[in-house]
């Protein structure tokens, strides 16, 4: 179950990021998530291409109207935790560049399966100056079952609100890559963290073709 929901809330955390630059930056963050979230998801239901379960199109639709917006950066520091501050500007950025490219080609497959899910969200508690917020939802199943609580972790920036983290129940997606990052870091150190993602993402590149 977590699987999946992992995967469905990794997209709709991404499509929060398709909104225009300027829209974002002016657009409260939890009004941003539902109104994209709602748009997009009605784009799922409607494209025949995305029905047809393309993967060419949903890789295209993430890499170019979404993942552009999405900040990947905090997303791998998070997941790395106390191993962040011990790898090199390189290092950082390889592990940020396959970090990313892990979790689109994971998801690409997945991002037409939730086309039926509703999201709910919650009203937003946090000052008007605040930067970073949490936008609370209840994900729920069209084929009935108790709602799933999503909380997304956002940030302002220069370039508008963006996702960092999402918690499933109170399970982040994002941490929860952290126990085998660290394993990994521990047997073979940073580099070895790296050429394992990147053999990762080579073998989904060759599936998902």
């Amino acid at each position: 179950m977590y699987k999946s929901l992992f995967s469905f809330l990794f997209s709709s955390i991404l499509l929060l990021g398709s909104a225009t630059a300027g829209a974002a930056s002016t657009t409260a963050p939890d009004a941003l998530a539902r109104g994209v979230t709602d748009e997009v998801m009605q784009i799922l239901r409607t494209d025949k291409d995305l029905q047809s379960g393309s993967q060419k199109k949903a890789r295209e639709l993430i890499e170019t109207k979404i993942a552009p917006h999405f900040n990947f950066t905090s997303m791998t520091k998070l997941a790395l935790g106390k191993n962040w501050a011990a790898a090199t500007p390189d290092q950082r950025k390889a592990l940020t560049e396959e970090f990313r490219a892990l979790l689109v080609q994971t998801y690409t497959a997945s991002l037409t399966l939730f086309k039926d899910q509703k999201i709910e969200y919650r009203p937003l508690k946090a000052a008007p100056d605040e930067t970073d917020v949490l936008v609370r939802s209840l994900v729920k199943s069209s084929g009935g079952g108790e709602p799933v609580q999503v909380d997304y972790g956002m940030e302002k920036t220069d370039d508008g609100w963006k996702v960092y983290n999402v918690k499933i129940g109170g399970i982040s997606l994002v941490e929860n890559y952290r126990g085998t990052f660290n394993t990994e870091i521990q047997k073979s150190g940073v580099d070895g963290l790296i050429k394992t993602l990147r053999d990762k993402n080579r073998s989904l590149v060759a599936q998902n073709k």
